[in-house]
């Protein structure tokens, strides 16, 4: 009998700590699943918190009233035709946005393309908005990223399971950039080309040249339709970070389809390109899901 306790003895003793060792996995596990959980959390409380004075912000400032023939009679024919197309005129002017993407997004040229869904809220007056995109792995949100551009700051913040700081980014060319970015993503809120920081100049019968001052920046794009008036293209002298330092280069923002949001007819699927020396990098292609309109609470 003792005998055949000394030979089971050690296989009862491997089987233990195989159970000690899988348990404490499993501790590890769901340590790091409830952290996870909470960071999220605290993510939504933060990014909600920041919506909810943006949106308010922009309500209070917000221009009430509808756009009328008489408010485009000063802008270039291509920006009215646009203005015409989308449905703009003789609807109400938008003061606030709340939208849903998805898409995918990748960080160098032969980088793999990583699946994401954002959240953004935008205020016309002042322009702002507010940018959080959640890349999922494995069915987790593993990274998360968030551009705001506030009080014509830009800031690009990057954080690994919602806690882990992963990098971020601010600056005069951060600032530029983003500038660049509200001008850009107006096609989805089309009246604030009326806005006074927004000046317009005519090129050829189907492109014009928006410059918008904010802050203590000024930056410019041009504008690119087709014949039935719709936005079709933006391209501009844009700050990006290649290779470790900032560099001047051109940006377009190619558009694929259109598609209706309501009373709206408004861009839906689109690409952002950087033309480099090395050739063209497309580095992101989204779609909109949702847009909603002069609201004042986060989703």
């Amino acid at each position: 009998m003792n005998g055949l306790l000394a030979i089971r003895n050690p296989k009862t003793r491997g089987q233990r700590i195989m159970l000690i060792a899988i348990a404490v996995i499993a501790s590890l596990l769901a340590i790091a699943l409830m952290l996870l959980v909470i960071g999220g959390m605290v993510s939504h409380r933060s990014l909600a918190n920041s919506a909810s004075e943006l949106l308010s912000e922009g309500i209070q400032n917000g221009q009430a009233g509808v756009i009328t023939e008489s408010d485009i009679a000063h802008l270039p024919d291509p920006v009215q035709r646009w203005l015409r197309a989308s449905n703009a005129v003789g609807a109400e002017r938008v003061s606030t946005v709340r939208l849903r993407q998805t898409g995918r997004f990748r960080q160098t040229e032969n980088g793999q393309w990583m699946p994401f869904n954002a959240v953004q809220y935008y205020s016309v007056d002042p322009p702002a908005f507010v940018w959080r995109a959640r890349f999922d792995m494995a069915g987790l949100p593993l990274i998360e990223v968030r551009d705001s551009y506030i009080e014509g700051e830009g800031k690009t913040r990057v954080r690994a399971a919602y806690v882990v700081p992963f990098g971020s980014e601010s600056g005069p060319e951060v600032d530029q950039g983003d500038l660049l970015r509200f001008l850009n993503e107006t096609m989805w809120f089309p009246s604030a080309a009326l806005s006074d920081y927004i000046q317009w100049e005519p090129i050829e019968s189907d492109s014009a040249r928006a410059t918008m001052t904010y802050g203590r920046v000024t930056a410019s794009a041009v504008f690119e339709f087709n014949e039935n008036g719709d936005l079709v293209d933006m391209s501009a002298q844009r700050f990006g970070k290649f290779d470790g330092g900032y560099s001047l280069e051109t940006w377009t923002t190619p558009i694929q389809a259109h598609a209706d949001f309501g009373e709206f007819r408004l861009p839906s699927h689109g690409t952002g390109i950087w033309e480099l020396e090395s050739g063209n990098f497309s580095y992101i292609e989204l779609e909109i899901a949702q847009i909603d309109y002069n609201v004042s609470e986060p989703y």
